[in-house]
């Protein structure tokens, strides 16, 4: 198995779940430059390890993360631009380009603090799950500054605009049953079962074809900002990529199990995996 050491950053790998946890709990995991270069590094490895099927983004010590580590990534790179730019590039990379076309299918588990900058990596998993005592908050005009980064883009584009002004424009808190409700999130629990809601949530993501939840995932994401005449055009393709590199040869291999083998039903589960090698076989009588 892959081996993933870094200081401030947790991996375990189990079961096909990747946990990739922040790890400054003294800091309520703030996330200061060395934190955002080891989990650009975590990320890109993870997504090519054949032992992960899904990644989930969290943070350790009860927290998701305080945001932005205002003393290390701000103060103390004020006076050395090129480590700034290094540190934002890399700060920008994990949490937006990396995670938002991401191979494999990834899970925000938010409990604790929620803050600031650290919207970016919420909103750039594929899903999100909150305690439902968590605390989100969206601080900066407290500060005298705009949510930065893609902050202010990202919550724009997840939430309904009177829900997005109203948190960046009075940065008070809200809670995890409040961000399922405004859509921040896909759903809140309690505490103590966040963590099976989660793996929950993930064993269903891998029964899935790899390769159909890939497209299914970017084709949702890129239609976003397509017109209708685009969209026709590009999920044409996109289905047609899916049977090129599909290894599950999904679409005969669903249609033989349901209209064949009547052995599925397509509304409310997934067809069987690893089963191409079954195609020249007959159909099982009924």
């Amino acid at each position: 198995m892959t081996d993933y050491k870094y200081d401030f950053v947790n991996v375990r790998v189990r079961d096909g779940i990747a946990w990739a946890a922040l790890n400054r709990p003294e800091k309520r995991n703030a996330m200061s430059p060395a934190l955002h270069y080891e989990m650009d590094d975590a990320l890109a490895r993870l997504e090519v390890d054949d032992a992960v099927k899904v990644v989930v983004v969290t943070g350790e010590g009860g927290n998701f993360s305080a945001g932005q580590d205002l003393k290390k990534f701000f103060r103390e790179l004020e006076r050395d631009p090129a480590e700034r730019k290094k540190a934002a590039a890399a700060a920008n990379r994990w949490r937006w380009e990396r995670l938002y076309g991401y191979d494999k299918p990834t899970i925000a588990m938010v409990h604790g603090y929620c803050v600031g900058g650290a919207f970016m990596q919420l909103l750039a998993c594929d899903f999100a799950i909150a305690a439902e005592n968590a605390t989100f908050s969206l601080s900066e005009v407290n500060w005298g500054i705009l949510p930065g980064a893609l902050v202010s883009k990202a919550v724009a584009d997840t939430v309904l605009p009177r829900h997005a002004l109203y948190y960046a424009c009075l940065g008070e808190p809200f809670d995890g049953k409040e961000a399922a409700r405004i859509g921040m999130v896909n759903y809140a629990v309690p505490p103590d079962k966040l963590e099976a809601a989660t793996i929950e949530l993930a064993e269903k993501l891998m029964k899935k074809s790899a390769a159909v939840l890939r497209a299914t995932k970017q084709a949702i994401r890129h239609v976003r900002t397509m017109d209708v005449a685009q969209a026709y055009d590009y999920l044409a393709e996109k289905g047609k990529a899916i049977k090129v590199a599909d290894k599950e040869d999904s679409y005969n291999t669903g249609m033989r199990q349901f209209l064949d083998e009547k052995s599925y039903k397509p509304t409310f589960e997934p067809f069987r995996l690893a089963t191409v090698d079954q195609r020249s076989k007959p159909a099982a009588k009924k």
